[in-house]
């Protein structure tokens, strides 16, 4: 029994580290993304397609590693996923302007892209039932960490050594976790690579058997990635517009990272006492009532209060669609079903920050443009409790 935990906190600890780096890239290239607008004098457009160009890379590196996933094998692929993202970092630290910066970000979103889903089977693969579940959402918890960490160096390393060396040093802290990584356990028996070309494993998911599990884990990756990446990218520019200056605080930023960690462990806690579907719907409701709440704000401490509820509720939401999305697949399918959900919620990670962007130029008023996302969060209610079946397996 010790051995056997012994053996859980290490693979959580190995595993966690995609979740880690994940959330570290995004949160310290919101801190670099201005820095670099005023050294190479960038333009809106350009700015833009930084995070658009990163996106696409994430959209490409689910689908093509969760393919991978099962027809190399998970261990390979999430060694090689990591590789590249390091080896990404490691350019990025050398690009002369933005063009180059462009072409290095699409490499680097690749790598991420693909880490989460490959991760996420494995740990699928190794465990069943309650465990399964409460390892998945532990292991997104790590989320949490990679936005401290970028945060601690966005506000106390980044303004003493540079943009450049900060990125060298994440890039450097990848290939520790490489290293990492080569101890990673061997495919299990039933989860052995599969000779199936792209095609067919893309026509086994959405086959009959799987057409309507695809269909509603894309609709709720693309609604949680939409309310995310559009509230969360455009809370430090919704806050100044509104007269409040406490964004720009190193505490406020650990306060929104921190509050992330009750929401993964009350998932982690009450997935094991409560149905699985009942603990998201919940979780998305959370979200609805926070982003109402934030959107229409108007002090500090509602902002403050509101605001952590909102990171609360809208990272558990994603740890428990995590926990949810590998069980609804077949060990031989489950990397590219868990690619295809993710890569498809990745358009809702794109279209969620331009819209709010494109809303605000045509004159919406901040209140209204979060009702627009407790809108997105409804659907994704309906689809979770109308759409969803319930097919999990345990194998």
């Amino acid at each position: 029994m010790v051995e056997s935990k012994r053996n859980s906190a290490k693979l959580l600890w190995v595993i966690g580290t995609a979740w880690l780096f994940d959330a570290l890239d995004v949160a310290l290239l919101s801190f670099v993304m201005p820095v670099i607008k005023e050294s190479w004098q960038l333009t809106a457009g350009q700015l833009g397609a930084v995070s658009a160009i990163t996106t696409l890379g994430m959209m490409i590196g689910a689908l093509v590693c969760g393919y991978l996933a099962d027809k190399l094998g998970r261990k390979p692929v999430l060694i090689g996923t990591l590789l590249l993202f390091s080896l990404g970092n490691l350019l990025l630290t050398i690009t002369p302007n933005v063009e180059w910066f462009l072409v290095v970000r699409l490499l680097t979103g690749i790598g991420l892209g693909g880490e989460l889903p490959v991760a996420a089977t494995m740990i699928a693969d190794h465990y069943t039932g309650t465990q399964r579940s409460r390892m998945l959402v532990l292991v997104d918890s790590f989320w949490a960490f990679g936005w401290i960490a970028a945060s601690l160096l966005a506000f106390l390393v980044m303004p003493h050594i540079g943009w450049r060396m900060t990125v060298l040093i994440t890039a450097l802290m990848g290939l520790y976790a490489l290293l990492l990584r080569r101890h990673l356990p061997a495919e299990q028996e039933a989860n052995r690579p599969q000779k199936v070309d792209f095609r067919q494993a893309l026509r086994q998911v959405w086959s009959a058997k799987y057409r309507r599990a695809t269909i509603c884990l894309s609709i709720l990756w693309f609604v949680i990635m939409f309310a995310y990446y559009g509230m969360f990218l455009w809370l430090p520019s919704v806050l100044v517009l509104r007269g409040f200056s406490l964004v720009h605080g190193f505490g406020y930023t650990m306060l929104m990272s921190l509050a992330q960690l009750p929401g993964y462990c009350l998932a982690a806690w009450l997935i094991g006492v409560v149905k699985r579907k009942a603990v998201l719907a919940t979780y998305l409701i959370g979200t609805v009532v926070s982003a109402a709440a934030f959107g229409t704000a108007n002090n500090p401490t509602m902002i403050l209060i509101s605001g952590a509820w909102l990171s609360f509720f809208t990272l558990g939401a994603w740890g428990i669609m995590i926990a949810f999305t590998p069980g609804q697949f077949a060990p031989a399918v489950r990397g590219i079903g868990m690619g295809v959900a993710q890569s498809i919620g990745r358009i809702g990670a794109t279209i969620g920050p331009f819209l709010v962007g494109a809303l605000m130029a045509i004159g919406f008023g901040i209140p209204a443009i979060f009702m627009v996302f407790v809108a997105v969060l409804l659907l994704g209610v309906g689809v979770l409790l109308f759409g969803l079946p319930n097919q999990e397996t345990d194998d």
